[in-house]
C-alpha cells in the first residue's frame, strides 16, 4: 500500500508540525524531528501522538 503523493506533501507531524516520510515496509509515516513513526491503518494514517511508536 502507498500513500498519494499528493496527501503526503500535505502532511505535516503533529507533533513538531514537520514534514513526515513514508516508510512502505514499515507502513508508517516518520517523522525525523520527533524520532516517532505513525501508523497507516486501512491505508489511513493516524495522526495521534498518543498512537505514535518511539524511534530507536
Amino acid at each position: 500500500m502507498t500513500i498519494d503523493p499528493w496527501l503526503l506533501e500535505r502532511l505535516v507531524c503533529p507533533a513538531t508540525r514537520t514534514p513526515l516520510r513514508y516508510d512502505a515496509g514499515r507502513g508508517e509515516l516518520v517523522s525525523e524531528v520527533a524520532r516517532v513513526a505513525y501508523p497507516v491503518r486501512d491505508g489511513v494514517p493516524v495522526l495521534l501522538i498518543e498512537e505514535a511508536r518511539p524511534l530507536d
